[in-house]
């Protein structure tokens, strides 16, 4: 919210909302909110619980102009918190967003960390000799769609991870500039033990999330 910054009168488009947490959030500043997902049970959801104060339509990110009730060029901002990942090829989704907004608009992105959060090719390990806990990198610039564990009675799904470039640039090619990033760590509970055999000092080094935020106009 933060980086979001909605002001009064503004539009938001919440790509990838999922139940609609942001959206009281949101409101509550004095703008707009819509949000489009494309599971309509996650809609369903959201419009039961946000419903009086939100709208949420179902719809593909990569095909915004297809979403019933949406018009090109309407939003002042937009934002994918933790859906950037579950989506992919990254090009369409930016052409997408790029007929939804604004000329001068900004969007936000907040995903696990590119850089040390990749699925099931980065982890804690220990060094015995130094007494260190520390975070094994395998890969980072190669793009991967990495497959997940299906959770409950849900279906398995993928995770596509992507070097920080590839965000920073495609978005310069719908017109972006970054200016500003938050990295923020996975901070143990006060007085709480370290989760894992992890140790809390390391987690607060190093980040589980990444911010990004960009404008045009």
């Amino acid at each position: 919210m933060q980086l979001l910054a909605p002001a009064p009168g503004e539009h938001v488009l919440d790509i990838g909302a999922g139940q609609g947490v942001l959206a009281p959030h949101v409101v509550v500043r004095g703008a707009r909110y819509t949000g489009v997902d494309a599971s309509p049970r996650l809609i369903a959801a959201a419009r039961r619980r946000h419903g009086r104060i939100g709208r949420f339509l179902v719809g593909d990110a990569r095909r915004l102009s297809l979403v019933k009730g949406l018009v090109g060029g309407s939003c002042h901002a937009a934002v994918f918190m933790l859906s950037i990942q579950d989506m992919d090829p990254l090009g369409p989704i930016l052409t997408s967003l790029d007929w939804a907004l604004r000329e001068t608009s900004r969007v936000v992105l907040l995903m696990t960390h590119p850089s040390f959060r990749q699925p099931r090719h980065a982890g804690w390990g220990f060094d015995a000799s130094r007494k260190l806990v520390f975070r094994r990198i395998d890969a980072y610039l190669t793009p991967m769609a990495v497959p997940m564990k299906a959770l409950g009675e849900g279906r398995a799904t993928r995770s596509f991870h992507r070097p920080i470039s590839s965000y920073v640039n495609g978005l310069a090619s719908v017109g972006f500039a970054v200016d500003a990033m938050e990295e923020i760590p996975d901070l143990a509970s006060p007085g709480g033990a370290p989760g894992r055999g992890r140790d809390p000092r390391t987690e607060a080094e190093i980040p589980l999330f990444l911010g990004l935020r960009a404008r045009r106009g």
